[in-house]
């Protein structure tokens, strides 16, 4: 796919002549459409890279397009245009797999920078995607070279049912023709007497004129009779031998066989020849010796792969990891991946591995995994068939690319206008809220209405808090800062922390239950950075609660613990719960799991302190059952 192919999808056809002129001029190749019907056309034509197209569209609008463009062809890239209003819609395109959006006017520097990063993002997917077809392609050859070997040792093991058949031997080997002049081995016949009296060319060439010579002569170990070699024991027992020899050649050099002798007998069924059938296992050895190199090469590269790789059975079970694989989910052969990847109890719904042993294609999928640590990682999930010598998928090799950091640079990048967006969406409903709030006061001052005046103030002080805490979190994130550190008591600081959300507890109807120890003992930390993180974990608590259920009692409780020289901290409510998946997300940026009531940045903040201090959280929730956190931060004293 040509990456500088473009489809501009826009029902204004001014906007449509303009930036269609200034994407020509960055070099790329424009086709033009007036709504999302129009653009589907298009694509049956025309196979571009990205595109680019407008929220708000007669017949179909562009969240209609996006997502059926990423169900069709989901390696196109989707960039989406936005007025000031229609924000919300914007940040909800990202939840369909968008690559960018961009508010109109449309900055052409803004325009160029969006279509950098996702020409990026483009060009690793198909390095991905190369790098998976050529180890796909080496698992291949190696497959074939030991089906390979497989059947020359197989050969060997049918030379040893020919000695049955063999009562016309001598006649064969003394005409120069036949069979045995034909095998690929050294092939000799033996007399009662313990004398070669035949032999097929290729032991010639090898071994010399051996004819008229002892039994023992060709091997390098035996120097007499005494020394019974397999031909004698042949003689002596009436049965054919197998074993381990070594010839001499005639040149003095030593050739490793394995020997196989089979008794002749006359008329009167007693033995009169031996024939001895020996295969020159030099050539198997180096063959061995290759393949054994091959599957240590093999192993290092699937070891030292910097990705995490597991191979999949039918019933989705891990048959193998590699080493990276191990380190940061232990190697659970055995288990299902989405247990040992996500700690779930039931599979992704487009589960990669499932889609390859469907149709035997190579499918990809973006997700967030949880470590044995704990830690979240978003990753690259790229599934590829492992066929057997028939060509038949009997098992689905998974790659796994870490791209946390990939996608932690691209909220940076993109957080700006995130923020723009969702402060003036969030400030705009709660300056509506302060104009009400002002009105009933007013109203309630001009009535002496001090009912009125109560119940505005209350508004008005949780408006405020509101903005406040939108205000904060905001410039918290958008300005990086080194922790200020100090040393706090733990016990007078986890106190202080609880009385900022006692009340809001209270008024929700939450029964708030506190234990903090008196004796702590000391800790370093940011208090300021840490106590806005523990609030906002509690608020979250008392929010978590605010849908009754008749007949149940709600409570949040706070409590802490020292163990060894970490503060243990465990925040739990009894409200609503999460399923795994909103757990595993619950720390990503912009995400949140209460609808336009949150900005998604609070949990991604306070995430964020909690590792500027070398802490960890763990997450225990269960739909409809409540939440537990658990916070584990080094005292550093």
């Amino acid at each position: 796919m040509d990456s500088k192919k473009l489809i501009l999808v826009d029902d204004e056809e001014g906007i449509r002549r303009f930036l269609g002129l200034t994407l020509v001029d960055l070099g790329y190749t424009v086709k033009t459409a007036e709504n999302g019907q129009a653009a589907l056309e298009l694509l049956k034509t025309f196979t571009p890279s990205i595109i680019l197209t407008d929220i708000k569209m007669p017949m179909m609008d562009g969240i209609e397009l996006l997502k059926t463009v990423k169900l069709q062809s989901p390696e196109i890239e989707v960039i989406m245009l936005t007025g000031h209003g229609d924000l919300d819609l914007a940040i909800e395109s990202l939840k369909f797999d968008a690559a960018d959006f961009i508010t109109k006017p449309i900055n052409d520097k803004v325009l160029e920078i969006s279509l950098e990063r996702t020409l990026e993002k483009i060009q690793m997917k198909s390095k991905l995607r190369e790098y998976t077809v050529n180890l796909e392609r080496l698992v291949d050859e190696k497959t074939q070279r030991i089906v390979e070997l497989e059947r020359q040792n197989a050969a060997c093991q049918v030379i040893e049912g020919l000695s049955g058949a063999l009562t016309s031997a001598s006649n064969e080997m003394e005409s120069g023709s036949g069979l045995f002049n034909e095998l690929p081995c050294l092939v000799s016949i033996h007399n009662r007497y313990l004398e070669i009296v035949s032999a097929n060319q290729l032991l010639k060439d090898r071994l010399g004129d051996v004819v008229g010579l002892n039994s023992f002569d060709i091997y390098s170990d035996r120097t007499s009779a005494g020394n019974a070699c397999p031909v004698q024991k042949t003689f002596e027992t009436g049965k054919g031998q197998r074993s381990k020899e070594t010839f001499l050649t005639k040149d003095g050099e030593e050739i490793p066989v394995t020997v196989y002798t089979a008794p002749i007998a006359n008329k009167e069924g007693e033995i009169e020849l031996v024939l001895d059938i020996s295969v020159d296992m030099t050539e198997l050895q180096r063959l061995k010796d290759e393949l054994l190199t091959t599957q240590h090469k093999f192993e290092r590269l699937f070891d030292e792969s910097p990705c995490y790789i597991s191979v999949q059975n039918k019933d989705f079970t891990i048959a193998e990891v590699n080493r990276r694989f191990k380190e940061d989910f232990e190697d659970i052969t055995g288990s299902h991946c989405y247990k040992t990847y996500k700690r779930s109890n039931e599979p992704c719904v487009e589960c990669p591995v499932k889609l390859t042993f469907g149709d035997g294609e190579s499918h990809q999928m973006e997700t967030v995994v949880t470590t044995k640590k704990g830690e979240q990682k978003n990753v690259l999930v790229w599934s590829s068939p492992i066929r057997d010598a028939y060509g038949n998928i009997n098992q689905v090799m998974e790659m796994s690319t870490d791209i946390t950091e990939i996608r932690r640079l691209q909220d940076h990048l993109t957080s700006l206008g995130f923020m723009l967006g969702s402060m003036s969406h969030g400030v705009k409903g709660m300056l509506t809220a302060l104009d009400g709030g002002i009105y009933r006061l007013e109203s309630g001052l001009r009535k002496n209405d001090q009912d009125r005046i109560d119940s505005a103030t209350k508004a008005l002080k949780s408006t405020v808090n509101r903005v406040k805490k939108m205000v904060l979190d905001i410039l918290y994130y958008a300005k990086s800062r080194e922790l200020e550190m100090e040393t706090v008591d733990a016990s007078s600081f986890l106190t202080d922390t609880a009385s900022l959300v006692a009340i809001k507890a209270k008024n929700a109807g939450v029964t708030f239950i506190q234990d903090i120890p008196d004796n702590l003992g000391p800790i370093k930390i940011d208090s300021s950075a840490m106590s806005a993180t523990l609030v906002n974990f509690l608020e979250n608590g008392v929010d978590a609660c605010e849908n009754p259920i008749e007949r149940k009692d709600y409570s949040l409780s706070f409590s802490a613990a020292r163990s060894d020289n970490n503060l243990v901290i465990k925040i739990t409510d009894t409200g609503m719960g999460m399923d795994q998946e909103t757990a595993n997300k619950i720390f990503t940026l912009f995400f949140s799991s209460k609808g336009k009531k949150g900005t998604g940045i609070g949990l991604f903040i306070s995430n964020q302190t909690i590792e500027k201090h070398n802490g960890k959280i763990l997450v225990d929730s269960e739909l409809g059952k409540g939440t537990s956190f658990t916070i584990t931060i080094p005292c550093n004293i």
